[in-house]
């Protein structure tokens, strides 16, 4: 689904970093590292971004009854 804005429990901003962290694993980059580097040092706002899973393309594909 979509990134959300705000980590759920410390409140700091972490929609920001998504597009990055996501295009730098895919990259290859080790996801520790990249984590690191976009300066994400609390263990809840990088769950944030390690447990994000895009499900919009697998919903899509059913219709509304």
């Amino acid at each position: 689904m979509i990134i959300p804005v705000r980590c759920f429990t410390c409140g700091a901003p972490v929609s920001e970093n998504f597009n990055a962290y996501q295009s730098r694993v895919a990259a290859g980059e080790n996801p520790e590292q990249v984590l690191n580097d976009l300066n994400i040092m609390r263990y809840c706002c990088r769950r944030m971004l390690l447990s994000q899973i895009d499900l919009v393309s697998e919903i899509a594909r059913y219709k509304r009854a």
